[in-house]
């Protein structure tokens, strides 16, 4: 079949997290898109293919663009294709990889200059749905298949452990250069960056079946529930609601965050 992996030995990974200090890394190898050398010229081939496959996507659908159909359109061998990404699904996690890079960047850079988190987390809620607008028209495409709790492409995948690492990051950010995080218990500000991804993913479903022009009403939702997560947090701190929060904590524990990949599969 055409989208068979190529043989061409084990994939390289690494853990991804690389997000010590807050800064977001660049995105790291996952299973199917094999670690190169770190060469300009190999750096441009990955992204070459990796575009192409994104625009021939949009143009003519996630399923009925195959990998010959990405070589050649790149004007590599798809033998060569196959050495970056040895599956077509591995393009999709490539892309999401990167995009996940972008948003971090751009969220740090738009809420450098506030310190208000519910401002901060709406700024970082708002700046994914302009790093990911252009890909809004075929996104249903790849939910169909990271629906699938064995998809590689799932975002609670360990093969998504990278990008989740790199979000998961922002929002420990979001938080922590907040004016609210010196006020929380250390346990809960520990757990929330996890929590804040979630909320994420959330937003991402809504933004997938949204048809509204410019996904206004994905936008008119976070802008509306971004407060009352704010204000939630926000009376965690006050005595009469610990153990409210001591609860919700041994439920996050127990039953959210085992089901999160945490390392990326070797």
């Amino acid at each position: 079949m055409d989208d068979l992996a190529a043989t061409n030995g084990p994939s390289a990974t690494n853990d991804g997290s690389g997000t010590d200090g807050g800064t977001a890394s660049a995105p790291a190898e996952t299973r199917g898109s094999r670690a190169q050398p770190k060469t300009d010229k190999s750096e441009q081939t990955r992204a070459l293919i990796l575009e192409t496959a994104m625009r021939l996507f949009q143009e003519r659908g996630y399923e009925k663009t195959t990998m010959r159909a990405i070589a050649a359109e790149a004007g590599v061998s798809v033998g060569n294709a196959y050495y970056y990404f040895s599956a077509k699904e591995f393009l999709i996690q490539g892309f999401y990889d990167r995009m996940t890079y972008d948003h971090a960047a751009d969220a740090r850079n738009r809420m450098a200059d506030t310190r208000d988190f519910a401002e901060r987390l709406e700024i970082a809620l708002v700046s994914w749905l302009d790093t990911a607008a252009p890909y809004h028209e075929f996104a249903a495409q790849f939910f169909r298949t990271a629906a699938d709790p064995s998809s590689a492409l799932s975002p609670f995948s360990n093969e998504s452990h990278p990008a989740r690492a790199t979000a998961v990051a922002l929002f420990r950010d979001v938080l922590q250069g907040s004016d609210l995080a010196p006020k929380l218990d250390a346990e809960l500000v520990e757990l929330l960056p996890d929590v804040l991804w979630l909320h994420l993913m959330v937003v991402v479903l809504y933004w997938v079946f949204d048809r509204t022009e410019d996904t206004e009403r994905t936008r008119e939702f976070v802008r509306r529930s971004t407060p009352m997560a704010a204000r939630v947090i926000n009376l965690s701190r006050y005595r009469v609601f610990r153990p409210i929060v001591r609860d919700a904590k041994g439920l996050i524990q127990d039953f959210i965050l085992p089901t999160i990949g945490k390392t990326a599969v070797k």
